[in-house]
């Protein structure tokens, strides 16, 4: 058992977390220049901790979080001690980093946390590269490398925060880079076209080593072949390799059979496919457990089909088409591009056909006149609001994009009232809810109709 001694600089967790926000921020709309350097240099500093265990790394527009948590599920399930990184969080900071899901205790957090700004202060004034101060991002990451070697993580499963090539996550030399589909996103930062964003996130692969992709674009899918054949990556396409059908959606999950290709060694370890399940609801989960099977049990011997059926029974994340039990049902998904919501009204209107109601918010940086031409005319009663008060966004222009795609919603600035208000209406018309543009407005809705 580790024996942890809580360091004076941090009392709880919440000294922590204020102490991080006053860092630059990308999450909030701050202004940095993304570059891996202060990274390398930081991790050579903590003796290399993102090394601390075999590492596998995803990247992708959507998707990532959930194809994350089912390979880091299929693992702990046979038998590895697997570090899991997401983000953004849903109710509290620390869910970014995880043992597959299962909580690390917080004064292994803190501890890690006193290991990173005890290295940041030792380094002499200066010594970082340009002189700069580490990041919001830059420094959970690090936090969470060092909890992970902590708690003697022999597998790290990382979701990038942002694009691939510098992101943060970027440092590790991963035993198989995963790719989901890729949109149109942080278009500021990445790049205007799918082609510039796919070669953004193809700057996780590594050479010699496997890259597995899901369903991508045509010119998302050429970049990522270019990248892999530069590096002699062999390109592992799951929509190839992998039959998926049978899918069910219901409320309580996703179920589905993959049948391997016969140019998969999974071909062979399962003759027979899998029928595997997810609590994940949607469609789109059957193909995201296909990419997270090929990709884990390929790499990993263990991963037999009991461990990958296991894993994925428990392979959970909030905001990812959660349906809250009340009645009418209320449905919250964190998805923030057209093609993203367009995938949550296509599951919303399959398990709940009929007449409907919209609660929305999105930060000022997303395609909100896309995303509502998308969603507006399908809604019987709109609401509108801000994402909460983490992130920066324009109600007006939101609300003018709906009047534009033909809706008449009403909008109010107040969050907490709108919340109360589109649930309330919702109710009293006996319509389902869907609330949708923000993982932040959806963790404010499931705090205010939980509590």
């Amino acid at each position: 058992m580790l024996a942890i001694s809580m360091p004076a600089r941090f009392s709880d967790l919440d000294a922590l977390y204020a102490r991080l926000l006053e860092y630059t921020n990308v999450e909030r709309g701050q202004k940095t220049e993304l570059r891996l350097d202060r990274m390398r240099s930081l991790c050579t500093a903590l003796g290399e901790p993102q090394s601390s265990g075999a590492a596998y790394h995803v990247a992708g527009s959507k998707g990532k979080g959930s194809v994350s948590i089912m390979i880091a599920r299929a693992l702990e399930a046979s038998g590895f001690r697997v570090g899991l990184y997401t983000s953004p969080h849903f109710i509290s900071w620390k869910e970014r980093m995880s043992l597959a899901g299962e909580e690390i205790p917080d004064a292994v957090i803190i501890s890690a946390a006193e290991e990173v700004f005890s290295a940041i202060d030792e380094l002499a004034a200066g010594s970082l590269p340009d002189g700069e101060a580490p990041t919001y991002f830059e420094l959970t990451t690090l936090i969470a490398f060092c909890a992970f070697r902590a708690s003697g993580c022999d597998r790290v499963v990382l979701e990038t925060g942002l694009g691939g090539r510098l992101d943060s996550t970027n440092v590790v030399d991963p035993v198989a880079s995963v790719i989901t589909p890729i949109e149109l996103e942080h278009t500021e930062w990445l790049g205007d076209t799918i082609a510039a964003i796919a070669s953004e996130k193809a700057g996780i692969i590594k050479p010699g080593r496997p890259c597995y992709i899901g369903r991508l674009r045509p010119e998302g899918r050429t970049a990522i072949e270019r990248r892999s054949a530069e590096l002699a990556a062999p390109l592992r396409d799951a929509t190839a390799l992998v039959a998926v059908s049978g899918v069910d959606v219901s409320p309580g999950g996703t179920t589905a059979s993959l049948a391997f290709a016969p140019r998969s060694p999974l071909a062979a370890r399962f003759p027979s496919g899998l029928r595997v399940a997810t609590p994940l609801v949607g469609a789109v989960q059957a193909e995201n457990m296909a990419l997270a099977v090929l990709a884990v049990a390929e790499t990993e011997e263990r991963v037999d089909a009991a461990a990958a059926a296991s894993g994925l029974a428990r392979a959970f994340l909030p905001a990812r088409f959660q349906v809250l039990p009340l009645d009418p049902p209320v449905v919250l998904d964190g998805a923030h591009t057209p093609d993203s919501v367009a995938l949550a009204l296509d599951s919303f209107e399959r398990l709940f056909p009929g007449p409907k109601a919209l609660l929305f918010a999105c930060a000022e940086d997303k395609k909100h006149g896309p995303m509502a031409a998308v969603l507006a005319p399908r809604f019987d009663r709109i609401t509108l609001t801000r994402p909460g008060s983490f992130k920066a966004s324009d109600l007006s222009a939101v609300e003018a994009s709906f009047r534009t795609a033909g809706a008449d919603p009403r909008a109010d600035p107040d969050f907490a009232r709108a919340i109360r208000d589109a649930r309330a209406q919702a109710a009293a018309m006996g319509l389902p809810l869907l609330v949708t543009g923000s993982f932040y407005l959806c963790a404010e809705a499931y705090k205010a109709l939980t509590a």
